[in-house]
């Protein structure tokens, strides 16, 4: 090895594309293993710093199949979608690794110098922070995400734009900028330095160790991903059962009454819908038989069936599950889909997957900020999030299993794993406690519908979903 001007030490390019290969394929080998990781690369920089270049020589280097690459052209931020909603779907599983060029910290520079009303210096550090928990909530979903940034002086900027073939004059922007403005370069740097503390700075003026302090830094990152919790540091507190899901109410309502009234809600409700500015998710938990169908059935009763999307969520598939437990439902929230109604959803985290044994004590316990975090995302980009808990008691669930074993086109609805969970009632009552009292917030309040009444409990869901939506 020899030493450079920038500190690093040069290896010989043999040996370190065979320890990037050797180590990549370490990773590629946790993928379905307790250890499981992926490595998730965030590239941003100035222009013609050489990202391309130190991208395509690390292609060079390791085996190109188990190496992605996501290229974007930086674009503003969309007011009805989160930060991170673009990219989402590109997120590795495990074993896998991913580099963006594109992502949502160079979208933040093209907001804040682009558009015409700039990002104030409270509102991008907002964003800096925000963008940090997702990060971090990567990592704890045994994502490692390593941030790396290009840089080049003004002056070594301006000479290769000098040496530029004229064809490739389409590079003379980014960010909305002009790369001969001096003033621009200036305020570019100046908004970085914001956030690039926690990122590894190359600096770009010799290719050769621009090259190669990247790939080092890689392969560094590669044998030394981080160790995640499996047991919690702290004993759990748990949260006292209400009396509403304990005692939930007999009172039946007539049926001339329940129909009337649910004529004139479902227009109501199907015209709230319609006509908010908002996109709006409406989302559905609670006890095997308490009704979820029926009440969505209602919602979308006066809808046109292009008018929404119905996702009905079972156990996770073999590639799902090698990914972070919310990245099958950050797919299926598009901000073009106005109504998406779930029939179960992420909270599954911390029911079924706590109960069952499927997520450990760090990472179910670990879920309800995490939640948090996603439904605060989905709020601050102009999407409302209804929650229902549908409550009943457990001796109201017999009686409605039972019924569907006798009726022919209900029996698809009961299996002996229904039967199964009853055992573990109290269970699930204790951890729908917890999810109550942990993720009951200003921005995604739960609405707790208790009541062994089919037709009270629909009209219940109906009025909930107009009052969160101001509409009565």
């Amino acid at each position: 090895m020899a030493a450079q001007g920038n500190g690093i030490q040069l290896m010989d390019q043999d040996q370190l594309s065979t320890e990037l290969i050797e180590a990549q394929y370490a990773l590629k080998d946790t993928a379905d293993k307790r250890n499981a990781k992926s490595v998730l690369i965030l590239v941003s920089g100035i222009e013609l710093a050489g990202k391309g270049e130190a991208v395509k020589q690390l292609r060079e280097w390791v085996d190109p199949r188990y190496l992605r690459v996501k290229a974007d052209a930086p674009q503003s931020f969309n007011h009805k979608q989160a930060f991170w909603q673009p990219y989402a779907r590109f997120i590795p599983a495990e074993g896998q690794i991913m580099v963006m060029f594109g992502n949502w910290y160079s979208d933040l520079l093209t907001t804040s110098m682009h558009v015409s009303k700039p990002i104030d210096d409270t509102m991008f550090d907002d964003y800096v922070e925000r963008m940090r928990a997702y990060e971090q909530d990567l990592k704890n979903n045994n994502v490692d995400v390593i941030k790396v940034w290009f840089d080049l002086s003004w002056k070594s900027l301006q000479k290769r734009l000098d040496d530029m073939d004229p064809g490739e004059v389409r590079w003379h922007k980014l960010h909305g900028l002009d790369w001969r403005s001096k003033k621009q370069y200036d305020s570019l740097q100046k908004l970085r330095q914001r956030f690039t503390d926690d990122w590894e700075i190359i600096d770009s003026e010799e290719e050769a160790e621009r090259d190669q302090q990247f790939a080092q830094y890689i392969l560094r990152t590669l044998k030394h991903c981080p160790e995640h919790l499996t047991k919690a540091k702290s004993r759990w507190k748990q949260a006292g059962v209400p009396d509403s899901l304990l005692q939930p109410a007999e009172a039946e309502l007539e049926k001339s009454e329940y129909k009337d009234e649910l004529n004139q809600l479902s227009k109501k409700v199907a015209e709230a819908l319609r006509f908010d500015s908002r996109n709006i998710i409406i989302a559905f938990e609670g006890m095997d038989a308490a009704g979820k169908g029926g009440a969505i059935k209602r919602i979308v009763k006066k809808l046109d069936p292009r008018e929404y999307e119905i996702y009905t969520i079972a156990a996770p598939e073999k590639y799902e599950l090698r990914r972070p437990y919310l990245w099958r439902f950050w797919n299926k929230i598009q901000p073009e889909e106005k109504i998406t109604i779930f029939d179960r959803t992420w909270y599954g985290r911390v029911l079924v997957e706590r109960i069952e044994g499927f997520a450990n004590e760090v990472e179910w316990q670990r879920a309800y900020d995490e939640i948090n975090r996603f439904e605060k995302d989905l709020y601050d980009s102009q999407t409302v999030v209804v929650k229902f808990w549908l409550a009943i008691s457990k001796d109201e669930q017999e009686v409605r299993f039972k019924a569907r074993e006798e009726t022919p086109h209900k029996r698809f609805k009961i299996t002996e794993e229904d039967w199964r969970n009853r055992e573990r009632w109290d269970d699930y009552l204790s951890a729908a406690a917890d999810m109550l009292e942990r993720t009951h917030t200003a921005h995604a309040p739960w609405h707790v519908i208790s009541t062994n009444d089919k037709n009270t409990a629909r009209l219940a869901v109906l009025h909930a979903i107009l009052k969160q939506l101001k509409m009565e």
